[in-house]
């Protein structure tokens, strides 16, 4: 888009999501995201909600543009927190060699 200035890293505790507990996160992204189609896209979705109940939060940007616009995105890319990593590791079925037999899925992002 044209005249666009940029895009500037934000506190969550700037923003309309600083009171959001896990629960509102999780039901967030459900609702945003959960009717979009296709098995590894409901995956992604699965996913973000087992990081949000366990506590990772996303990155906040604001962007910017010439004409006074300005767009409020999150990043979820690095969410993640010891709980979640623990929660994986549980998640997937190993042999009696560690072998993993079942892989947990991170789906792919709509």
């Amino acid at each position: 888009m044209q005249g666009y200035l940029g895009e500037t890293p934000i506190d969550i505790s700037d923003t309309a999501y600083s009171e959001y507990t896990p629960k509102d996160w999780a039901l967030f992204y459900i609702k945003k995201y959960g009717g979009i189609d296709g098995a590894h896209h409901k995956d992604w979705v699965l996913d973000q909600v087992v990081r949000l109940l366990t506590g990772a939060v996303p990155k906040f940007s604001l962007r910017k543009w010439a004409n006074g616009q300005e767009e409020l995105t999150f990043d979820e890319s690095e969410m993640t927190t010891p709980e979640y990593e623990a929660f994986v590791l549980e998640y997937e079925d190993r042999d009696e060699n560690g072998e993993v037999q079942y892989e947990y899925n991170t789906g792919i992002a709509p």
